[in-house]
């Protein structure tokens, strides 16, 4: 059995293997049928008549990865005869989704697998819904990076994902009483089809020690990290098809294990929690996604997950996927490591110790391979979101990391004093280690070849406010390269009608060159066109009430407006300022300022999860939830305001409600958004955007044209001027009537039995801190949502301006992000038949 075969399946190392030597399965529904019979068979080990659901889902699942898996080893044997350079995309998030119905596409299965499993009589249906999407990531980084390397796949590009298996991902939400509560979730618990684990190809990381100079067989002088304890890395690949082009890459997720993890003696002495001792330490590393630092012991577990999913990745490829003689002098030309976000940074000083301590290179050649070797990608504007860790954690954790990022500074700080000499202020604006503790970001930019932002406005203000000693030190190394989505998952898969409705207006070359939707905007001023896409948007409502009442029990009205806020929950994305807007809307109809029937009817939808140790953020769910649970019970209101808010939004769920979205909410300050993808996918699935000018919104209403956005609130220069002359939230409450008003109702226990102390906490902030100006852009974005009345009103005119989001935003593929990021970040080439 050749590594080629089976033991490597993401790394082959030739001999043998080539495209000609695997046949896909045959296309035909008996074979199909046949397959699946046998996986329910001699896989499971059930008969049809006694299969489970779950039997029978695990079938399926294996029968469509067995069409996938002659592609995917045809793919790596096709990588390695041609030595092409791979990218390596680390991320600390994959945001999935499920699997099956994406296999089912790319293998051009559809009406195949529908036809069989129905001679059957199984639904597939009911087998798409026994799938638990593997929770592996927490908003739109994990989302981002499963988009990316689904583009990567259909563009033929060699990738390899790497990531952790984390064995609960992030938690499960539910609502006690309206707040937040977090669950564990077991998504692996009735197996995952989908991976193929290679224990055989482990890799050990070590931690803690210390360190000591010896001197080598030529007589130099090297450094020998002498670690305390040690850990496995088993890695689980899984498979990455692209868009049926015979191409299927890999994603390989590493889940920690104990190197010793029995101790039997121990164990038989009767002291059975010592004996497994190791294993449960080591697989904490691998738990869970993002666990809670607030305390050190958190903070320590986050930085052993980082540095344990990139030693892991770095040693793998290469050990695993370059021939056993390469000369690592060469490196830049075989790999690009992207750092997706700081979470990876540590990757840095470990390949500099590969190089150094491991492969005997000399420090300068060392760091010149590292440089060109990786880039890095800053998703953010927050200065708490660039990690930093602390000197003591990190010297403690990994001593020899630690001395190579201090000369790695120094030798930094060098050329800084040659270009700026005297200038010690810019020295410590710029040093990667300042007041005791480690600036990954800075660390990031000094090491990578290229920094991306990942929208037009968010590289600038990185450059000019994030980074900019480091811009003006290195003005060519940064770059922009606007967020994308993959249109296969969002729009083919996830609103088939309209992906319908498009092949049939302009044929099926959209799902790969989304740049072809521009031939939809003509279609926007045909009505029998435009009737035709409001029959679609009323069936994605449809589908989506249903689904709603069968996962939450909630009753979702289908005539009335859709209106979207689904994202994180954090104060600068602003939730609080579409609650203030439901609550003005309320207030105004109680009072009998508004008539209740003169009101468009809305129902407001929230997707959100709020980390663990952000009290303001859980506070926030439960004055949403209170708002709802009060106005959903006001006979007054009823039929006319209606406000949903599912608990565990995920990317299921997304599939479903993004098709069926009306307006879309993008609300954050500006200036405090990178990107979004949720925008994108909104847009392009014919939702309106009422959005400040920020992230990936700006490219958005340039695109569309003002007339088919709903722009609102303060620009970035003003933002930062009302900041520099002191912002007062609290002038804005007494000078805003409507504004005070709602506020007041929240703050007296309106939305809350009375009880003044329940929501004290949001009111305090706003009033007190705002710091996200939520009150200052209250007002531009209440007169926002009057004119998103009035345009509701016309149907024919919104169903126009909506064809044209639609038919405009074909820039927002990540199959063109990834070809910007191949031209101006990575050069590395499709790998194309002969």
């Amino acid at each position: 059995m050749t590594d080629t075969q089976t033991s490597r399946p993401a790394a082959p190392r030739g001999g043998g293997l080539n495209s000609r030597d695997l046949t896909a399965p045959r296309h035909t529904v008996d074979a199909f049928i046949s397959d699946f019979m046998r996986e329910l068979n001699y896989g499971q080990g059930v008969s049809l008549a006694r299969s489970s659901v779950n039997d029978q889902y695990l079938a399926l699942a294996r029968t469509v990865r067995h069409h996938l898996q002659s592609r995917w080893m045809a793919t790596l044997a096709k990588q390695w005869d041609q030595q092409a350079k791979t990218v390596c995309y680390l991320s600390a998030e994959y945001l999935l989704g499920r699997q099956l119905d994406n296999s089912i596409l790319a293998s051009d299965l559809d009406s195949i697998v529908e036809e069989g499993l129905g001679q059957l009589g199984i639904s597939l249906s009911t087998l798409r819904a026994q799938e638990i999407e593997p929770g592996l990531g927490n908003g739109g980084l994990g989302r981002l990076a499963a988009c990316f390397i689904d583009s990567l796949a259909t563009m033929s590009v060699p990738c390899v994902g790497y990531g952790i298996r984390y064995e609960y991902g992030i938690f499960r939400q539910t609502f006690v009483d309206g707040w937040q509560v977090e669950n564990s979730d077991p998504w692996l618990q009735l197996g995952n089809p989908w991976e193929f684990p290679h224990p055989e190809n482990a890799v050990t990381v070590q931690f803690g020690g210390s360190t000591e100079t010896v001197t080598d067989e030529d007589g130099r002088e090297r450094t020998r990290w002498i670690p305390d304890w040690d850990v496995l890395g088993v890695p689980y690949n899984y498979m990455v098809p692209g868009y049926r082009n015979g191409r299927v890459n890999t994603l390989r997720l590493w889940s920690a294990k104990a190197t010793r993890a029995f101790n039997l003696e121990v164990f038989n002495a009767g002291d059975y929690v010592e004996a497994v001792r190791n294993q449960t330490f080591a697989e904490k590393i691998s738990m869970v996604l993002y666990p809670e630092d607030s305390t050190p012991q958190g903070k320590e577990l986050r930085l052993q997950q980082q540095y344990f999913f990139s030693a892991c990745s770095i040693r793998d490829f290469i050990d695993q996927v370059l021939p056993r003689d390469f000369d690592l002098r060469q490196l830049p030309d075989r790999v690009v490591f992207q750092l997706n976000d700081t979470h990876p940074v540590i990757a840095v000083p470990e390949l500099m110790r590969l190089l150094v301590d491991e492969k005997g290179f000399e420090w300068d050649e060392a760091w010149a391979i590292t440089q060109k070797c990786f880039a890095y990608t800053c998703h953010t504007l927050l200065p708490e979101a660039l990690e930093i860790w602390p000197v003591e954690l990190l010297g403690r954790l990994l001593p020899r990391h630690l001395e190579i990022i201090f000369r790695i500074n120094d030798e930094f700080l060098d050329e800084v004093r040659e270009a700026y000499p005297g200038d010690e202020a810019r020295l410590r604006r710029m040093s990667i280690v300042s007041e005791g503790a480690v600036k990954m970001a800075y660390l990031a930019t000094v090491a990578g070849s290229k920094v991306n932002g990942v929208a037009e406005l968010h590289s600038q203000l990185l450059r000019d406010k994030v980074l900019p000693d480091f811009s003006d030190f290195w003005p060519d190394k940064f770059t922009n390269v606007t967020n994308g989505v993959t249109p296969r998952r969002f729009m083919r898969l996830a609103n088939k009608n309209l992906a319908a409705l498009i092949t049939e207006a302009i044929g099926p070359g959209w799902i790969t060159d989304l740049d072809r939707l521009a031939e939809l905007e003509p279609f926007a001023d045909d009505a029998a066109f435009r009737e035709r896409f409001r029959a679609v948007k009323r069936a994605c409502k449809t589908s989506l009430a249903k689904h709603l009442l069968t996962r939450n029990q909630v009753v979702l009205p289908t005539e009335a407006m859709l209106d979207v806020m689904v994202k994180r929950l954090h104060e600068y994305k602003r939730q609080t300022l579409k609650v203030l807007h439901i609550v003005t809307l309320y207030q105004q109809i109680r009072s009998g300022e508004l008539r209740a029937e003169d009101v468009t009817p809305r129902v407001f939808v929230f997707g959100a999860k709020a980390a663990p140790g952000y009290r303001m953020a859980k506070q926030i769910i439960g004055l949403i939830n209170a708002v709802g649970e009060t106005v959903n019970n006001d006979p007054l209101v009823k039929g006319r305001l209606t406000v949903v808010f599912p608990p565990n939004y995920n990317v299921t769920l997304a599939e479903k409600l993004i098709p069926a979205a009306d307006l879309s909410e993008q609300i954050s300050l500006a200036g405090k958004e990178a990107s979004g993808t949720g925008n994108m996918k909104l847009a392009l699935n014919g939702a309106l955007t009422i959005g400040t000018d920020d992230g990936a919104n700006v490219e958005i209403r340039e695109l569309v044209g003002d007339d088919h956005f709903f722009l609102f609130g303060l620009l970035e220069p003003e933002v930062e001027a009302l900041y520099a002359s002191g912002y007062t939230p609290a002038s804005f409450y007494e000078s805003d009537p409507q504004l005070r008003a709602a506020i007041d109702l929240i703050a007296s226990g309106g939305f809350s039995d009375g009880d003044r102390m329940v929501f004290e906490p949001v009111v305090s902030h706003l009033l007190g801190d705002d710091r996200f100006l939520a009150l200052a852009d209250y007002r531009s974005y209440i007169d926002a949502q009057q004119r998103v009345e009035k345009a509701y009103a016309d149907p024919d005119a919104w169903s126009r301006s909506a064809i044209l989001n639609v038919a405009r935003c074909g820039f927002f593929s990540s199959d063109r992000a990834m070809r910007e990021y191949i031209d101006r970040i990575w050069h590395a080439p499709p790998v194309l038949d002969d």
